[in-house]
């Protein structure tokens, strides 16, 4: 069942050639992501907004990091996965 949510998550990763999300902090409980399904950026305005699915082992999460402040927010949440 799809989740949709709003919340400033925690996110892990590494810069290289592009950035490699490892991590997802929600809730109080740590996912390790194991797949990156999609990204995709939009403007809200003027801000660049970077849209990233992701999957951990049990979860799906679709989150958006505003490049402006460096933030990501969960947005949809799937455990279906």
């Amino acid at each position: 069942m799809i989740l949709h949510v709003d919340e400033v998550v925690e996110v892990g990763g590494r810069f290289g050639r592009g950035l490699a999300l490892e991590k997802v902090w929600w809730r109080g409980r740590e996912y390790e992501i194991k797949k990156l399904g999609y990204h995709h950026t939009f403007r809200r305005g003027r801000t660049l907004i970077h849209v990233y699915s992701v999957a951990s082992d049990n979860l799906f999460f679709r989150l958006e990091m505003d490049s402006e402040n460096l933030t990501f927010r969960v947005m949809e949440t799937e455990d279906d996965v």
